[in-house]
């Protein structure tokens, strides 16, 4: 890749001052293959380096860079390659370990192709990857950086001269998605790259971004060999602790311990090989489970990074959480393992897991290797983590992988949904989060996710309004409500407690999701039904009158009910409700549970192909929620699914057999665990295991069997109350609803009246015109948020200020009777409560009687601020907004003008850019909706034009960041059209947008 400009002597060049080292261009990247590589600016003092790499790059790459045998750099071709002015002439390095991997550089040229400055908006670009790292995509990840610094520098095209047979550069160019042109000139292939990004290039680089971190959380799942670093003499511990653990749940793979005691030559801990390091185990190692106090960290990252392990779990605690000198290591152990090219759970974690039969893996402090199943779980807290994972066990659901995060200094939940989005082990992903690091990106991945299978959220901290302790994370400003309501946009199923998403998960992993809302209810207690029916309708599900089968009924009535129910089509899911059957004595029968199960699991199986939910809520039915457990689903099998254990049935005594062994039984309580956090390395409590239900596995036991895969689809979930089945089943029915509709995507309108172009002249000259002393913003004055605004087709009604009462009348004259006197004081401002308006005016009498009652009893006109307005027809006023929230982005907001939204917070949100689809939801989701549709006999508003002003609002913010904030109040909606009294539009220099530029790793 030989340029012309290189060709040129140096002396040539006009000489350019350089810039400042410009630090925001350095950033971590994940490549192809799930390593890690950092790419920076090259500077002057990476002589060495360079030809170091050179050295190492074979003859043949060296003549696709240069077009001849190039066996050498000169001095001249190294002080050219690291000397850049940071505008003209730049070059960036990808390097693992502080090295070299990777080069590419641009040097400005005019229409000749020799070197210029500024304006020309032209570069040549050439590349060389040493010759061991190609194929990880770091030319690709070079190319997305280089383009984002030439279009910072006014930098517009790319030129590139390659050789015909240098097929994988032609490759990185073209499938760069970039609008290029290629041409054959010289011997050469020639090409030009137009670097304004396309829908096409944002989406090769988020498939990119999706295979390579998708490939970095497979890579720490699936680890041929793994060592735990920390592991004691003595039993117990931390390390120890996870190294039996390990053990116990039959790895596949290689098992190392290293203790740095060990310095009498080789020794086993619990019979498998212990070494002082990790380079002394002599071979290969992917993981390492790091349990050594704090201070010990950054010797044993060193040590893993030089001998080439891809991934660390860091269960050591003293970081983050524990102050600023906390952060500061923090930040210091993310860097040095990125530098080797290695990715992190934690620190502060409680471990991995991953059930496949082909990896058994249980690198964490979780006593019991959790079933086989189609749940991924995410946790950012190692004590919810056990809570979920006993949940779950003892509802007899399993789990594709399990991830206890801690800190989440660098591999966060984002990671894990890239993986699971198309894991084919994984139905179902839940997810405990207290802090979402990148919001706009969880967004843009949770819709992803969503459209493919459930994604089930529970977020604590809603209410503290800062960070929990450990999480480097942006603060959001917009309350808690409004983030559950984007979420839900984005498809991801929000609950409020641990209890709720366990109870979502069990339902979603087991069932097919509901068709409609419509809900058959069947039992042997009337009580229960009602409380079930009310649910239901609490819900916003459409309950069916509920079949009472009496307290008589037996197993065979409760069969034929339910399998009735599922072959109704009248009906999109089924809530089977039961209470103990009483004997003569009035005593309870013992396995009434079992027996009824089994009915269950008949009826479902007497329907052929069932296409509905079925959830059971029983009161205390002695063994029915376990035996349900191993029941059969209505949900057909996944292709390609795990081993799925036989269906219980009921024995002769009771008991559940048929289960694999090992599986919960009938009787299976789960397991009692407790932990306590301290330094890693220390003897850390950990996880007890006594209290685990009598026959029911230890796993971490020696010698005991590891539990085998369950199916959580051939389940029937079994709730001890109405309201909490009621309660998953409504989330099962919103998210099919969301489902179905995300198949059908709506739009974004374009409209022929939109002048994009006179919006941007009439922000830059308002921004322009304040300097830096405005960096914060500034707020429109009337004219000039009227004319932004009419650039997008939104008239604000005119207002003409009268601070006295013969400009009043002329103001109506000249606007025309009747008009409206208003005062626009802030105090008083959308408070017609307050007597500061008069409406209707029709002659200049009632105008001056109007104001001097207004004046009389508010106050003087200089403080009330009255204006004048022509009077619009009577509707329903409203309020549209939006804002750029640092953490989400940019949000639409619509409600009714006052009470409602100010004081009961009755106000709907949506994500910008909004489509018709958002905008309709929006004008439909506040509860005071019924105002605009003919509530008690009132005319309907004008519902379609309401929804053409949300979507050019969201135009106009989406189209132009630095409109930071808009709102229109009120904006009276009439049956025909509707009248925008009022407007207030803030400028802001944009906030940076992190989800728009090339791949990069949260930054430390």
């Amino acid at each position: 890749m030989q340029s012309a400009s290189e060709q040129s002597e140096a002396a040539d060049r006009p000489a350019s001052p350089e810039h400042a080292y410009p630090d925001h261009w350095e950033a971590d990247v994940v490549l192809r293959d799930g390593g890690t590589a950092r790419i920076r600016p090259i500077t002057a003092d990476d002589a060495d380096r360079l030809v170091s790499f050179y050295e190492q790059v074979s003859d043949e790459s060296k003549y696709y860079r240069f077009f001849a045998p190039y066996p050498r750099l000169s001095a001249k071709d190294v002080h050219r390659f690291t000397h850049h002015d940071f505008v003209d002439r730049v070059g960036l390095a990808a390097t693992v370990g502080g090295e070299f991997i990777a080069t590419v550089r641009y040097d400005r040229i005019d229409d000749r192709g020799m070197p210029a400055s500024g304006p020309a908006d032209e570069a040549e670009v050439a590349f060389l990857v040493q010759d061991a790292h190609q194929g990880r995509g770091v030319a690709s990840a070079l190319l997305e950086h280089i383009a984002a610094v030439a279009r910072e520098r006014d930098i517009r095209r790319f030129a590139a001269e390659v050789l015909p047979a240098n097929n994988k550069m032609i490759k990185v160019f073209t499938d760069a998605g970039y609008t290029q042109k290629r041409s054959f000139e010289d011997g050469s292939v020639r090409l030009h790259l137009d670097l304004e990004p396309t829908v096409r290039s944002l989406a090769v680089q988020r498939a990119r971004e999706q295979r390579a971190e998708a490939r970095s959380v497979q890579r720490l799942l699936t680890p041929r060999s793994v060592v735990v670093v920390g592991a004691g003499r003595a039993p117990g511990g931390v390390g120890r602790t996870v190294l039996r653990n390990l053990l116990g749940a039959g790895f596949t793979g290689r098992v190392h311990a290293v203790n740095a005691a060990l310095t009498d030559g080789p020794a086993e801990l619990d019979g498998i090989p212990a070494h002082p390091s990790v380079g002394a185990i002599g071979e290969p190692v992917d993981l390492a489970i790091v349990a050594v106090p704090a201070e010990r960290v950054p010797e044993v990252v060193a040590d893993c990074g030089e001998h080439g392990v891809r991934g660390l779990v860091v269960l050591s605690a003293g970081y983050a959480e524990s102050g600023p000198a906390g952060r500061e290591r923090q930040r210091q152990l993310v860097r040095q393992a990125r530098s080797y090219g290695m990715r992190i759970i934690g620190p502060n974690a409680f471990g991995i897991i991953n059930t496949s039969e082909d990896v058994r893996l249980n690198a964490s402090l979780a006593p019991h290797m959790p079933a086989a199943g189609r749940i991924g779980l995410f946790t950012q807290s190692g004590a919810i983590g056990i809570a979920l994972l006993a949940g779950l066990h003892r509802h007899g659901a399993g789990l594709s992988s399990f991830i206890s995060a801690g800190n989440r200094a660098d591999v966060s939940g984002n990671d894990f949904l890239q993986h699971w989005y198309d894991d084919p082990g994984t139905d179902v992903v839940l997810l405990y989060l207290e802090s979402i690091g990148n919001p706009r990106k969880f967004t843009r991945l949770a819709r992803r996710t969503a459209a493919v299978k459930p994604v089930v959220v529970v977020k604590g901290a809603r209410h503290s309004g800062s960070a929990p302790p450990g999480h480097r994370v942006p603060v959001t400003r917009i309350p808690h409500a409004t983030v559950s309501a984007l979420l839900r946009q984005a498809g991801v199923i929000r609950v409020d407690t641990v209890t709720e998403l366990v109870d979502a998960g069990l339902l979603l992993a087991a069932q097919p999701l509901p068709a409609g809302p419509r809900v058959a209810i069947l039992g042997n207690s009337e009580s229960l039904g009602l409380l079930t029916y009310d649910a239901c309708l609490t819900e916003g599900l459409r309950p069916l009158r509920p079949l009472d089968l009496t307290t008589a009924a037996g197993p065979t009535d409760f069969r034929d009910a339910l399998a009735a129910a599922l072959a109704d089509e009248t009906s999109d899911a089924v809530v089977v409700t039961a209470i103990p059957w009483v004997g003569e004595n009035g005593a309870t029968e013992s396995g009434d549970g079992e027996v009824l199960a089994a009915s269950l699991r008949e009826a479902v199986a007497s329907v052929p192909a069932p296409a509905k939910p079925v959830v059971v809520v029983h009161v205390e039915m002695g063994g029915l929620a376990e035996a349900l457990a191993v029941a059969t689903s209505t949900r057909p099998a996944p292709t390609g699914s795990r081993t799925v254990s036989t269906p219980a049935r009921p024995a002769a005594d009771g008991a559940v057999t048929g289960a694999a062994d090992g599986a919960p039984n009938a009787r299976t309580t789960g397991p009692a665990t407790s932990t306590a956090t301290g330094d890693a390395g220390t003897d850390r409590a950990t996880p007890a295991t006594e209290g685990a239900a009598p026959g029911s596995a230890d796993p971490t036991a020696p010698g005991s069997a590891v539990p085998p895969p369950t199916d959580p689809q051939a389940t029937i979930p079994a709730y001890p109350a109405a309201e909490r089945a009621v309660r998953a089943l409504a989330e099962a029915v919103r998210y099919g609803q969301w489902r179905r509709q995300a198949a059908e995507p709506g739009r974004v309108p374009e409209y022929e009246d939109i002048d994009e172009g006179g919006a941007a002249a009439l922000i830059e000259r308002v921004l322009g015109a304040g300097g830096d002393a405005d960096a914060r913003g500034v707020t429109l004055d009337t004219a000039d948020a009227g004319e932004l605004l009419s650039r997008y087709g939104i008239t604000v009604l005119p207002t003409l200020p009268a601070p006295t009462p013969d400009e009043a009348v002329a103001a109506a004259r000249r606007l025309g009777y009747p008009v409206a006197l208003k005062t626009t004081a802030p105090h008083l401002r959308h408070r017609p409560d307050l007597g500061g308006v008069r409406l209707d005016l029709a002659t200049e009498e009632q105008l001056r009687t109007a104001y001097a009652e207004v004046t009389e009893v508010l106050g003087k006109p200089e403080e009330l601020q009255p204006v004048v307005q022509a009077m619009v027809p009577r509707g329903v006023d409203t309020l549209v907004r939006s804002a750029i929230d640092p953490a989400v982005g940019a949000v639409l907001s619509f409600g009714l003008s006052g009470a409602a939204s100010e004081l009961l917070g009755d106000t709907a949100h949506r994500l910008v850019p909004a489509t018709d689809r958002d905008v309709a939801e929006l004008v439909r989701s506040i509860r005071t909706a019924p105002l605009l549709f003919g509530w008690r006999g009132s005319a309907p508003v004008d519902a379609p034009a309401l929804e053409e002003l949300l979507l050019r609002v969201s135009r106009l913010v989406d189209d132009h960041p630095e409109v930071v904030a808009v709102s229109l109040e009120p904006v009276v909606v009439a049956p025909g059209g509707l009248s925008v009294l009022g407007a207030t539009v803030r400028l802001a220099p944009p906030p940076p947008r992190t989800d728009l530029g090339p791949r990069r790793l949260p930054s430390y």
